[in-house]
């Protein structure tokens, strides 16, 4: 038991004294600037622009599917 009590130990400190290894070395900078997020930010609005129209155009068409259709009218004569 006392082997089991000293292995579990061990075990535990080297486990514990091994998380701080794994720690990222710096912090990453990449010198982003305000002009760089406004181009990003008129990416998306190019992107949001053409998502609105196809979701409309999705939408209408599964609301033409899900209508009832109409009856057929015949001519009178």
């Amino acid at each position: 038991m006392k082997t089991m009590t000293k292995l579990i130990g061990t075990a535990a400190i080297l486990i514990g004294s091994a998380t701080s290894a794994l720690a990222a070395a710096g912090i990453r900078e990449d010198n982003s600037g305000i002009v760089v997020w406004v181009f990003l930010g008129f990416c998306a609005l190019i992107v949001v622009a053409q998502l609105l129209p196809a979701i409309m155009l999705m939408f209408g068409m599964v609301k033409g599917l899900a209508a009832n259709p109409e009856k057929a009218v015949e001519p009178t004569r």
